[in-house]
């Protein structure tokens, strides 16, 4: 599933092709995903000028005129998604449910479980609609440090990994960047949330943070459906210390990664190092 880095990857390589253009038209293919496709959502896009694209947790914003009277496009690549820029009129395939067309470029969406999302959300405030009100704090924001983590843990008693992947509390760290950061700040997954001190909250913040921009920097993961605008893949699988390597050895102290279920996904985990 694509996470926070996956979405700002994708983001990142859309900033230099969409941005001051002008929407010619646009393409729906599928009457839903996982909500209804708004009915008339290629008239009204037609026309408009994407102004920006920004992400709030694993959802891309495309602004198009909000401002002057447009609205934003709001973007979930679900568990499966992907977005390709290829020419207009390119043939569809069977997973390709939408484009965004411009005079020499489209987005196309592509999604083969069709669990994403793509609505029109009238006006400035995006922050209000329903599905964005509800998150919880970016991580790689000033305002998440160890304070702020210690703060909101403190009084919950469930083990800390499913916690860091609860999109109310914290946004866009999925089951990949929750295992590899708190391997590398030391902390077992199956740790009650409360019961973890301010100082190791103080490395566990860092981690996350830099375990993000890490992947992002890599091109994000790419385990399955994840591809790049471009068509490229991410890599930063290739350097996991405990993501799916159940069995191997630990890269610091050699002691086989062990791999359990929580909350119905795979955990990985060195039983020496984290504690």
């Amino acid at each position: 599933m694509p996470e926070l880095p996956e979405v700002e990857v994708s983001r990142q390589g859309l900033l230099p092709y969409l941005p001051g253009r002008r929407i010619a038209g646009a393409v729906v293919r599928a009457p839903r995903l996982r909500h209804a496709i708004p009915s008339g959502l290629a008239e009204r896009l037609r026309g408009l000028y994407v102004d920006d694209i920004v992400r709030r947790g694993k959802y891309l914003l495309f602004d198009c005129e909000s401002g002057r009277g447009g609205g934003w496009l709001i973007l979930h690549l679900g568990m499966s998604g992907s977005l390709r820029l290829v020419p207009p009129g390119s043939p569809a395939q069977k997973h390709d449910h939408f484009d965004l067309v411009f005079a020499d470029t489209a987005m196309r969406l592509r999604d083969p479980r069709r669990f994403g999302v793509l609505l029109w959300h009238e006006g400035r405030d995006v922050e209000r609609h329903p599905l964005l009100a509800v998150l919880g704090i970016e991580p790689l924001t000033d305002a998440f440090d160890g304070d702020w983590l210690f703060a909101a843990m403190r009084r919950r008693n469930a083990p800390i990994k499913p916690l860091l992947m609860d999109s109310h509390l914290l946004v866009g760290v999925g089951n990949i960047y929750a295992a590899e950061s708190l391997f590398s700040a030391g902390i077992s997954p199956l740790r009650a949330a409360n019961r973890i001190s301010r100082e190791r909250y103080g490395r566990l913040a860092p981690a996350i943070r830099a375990t993000l921009e890490a992947s992002i920097a890599a091109g994000g993961t790419s385990v399955r459906d994840y591809v790049h605008s471009d068509g490229g893949a991410g890599c930063f699988q290739l350097s996991c210390a405990v993501y799916d390597r159940a069995g191997d050895p630990c890269t610091v102290c050699g002691t086989p990664i062990r791999a359990i279920r929580q909350a119905g996904r795979s955990t990985f985990y060195c039983p020496r190092c984290q504690r």
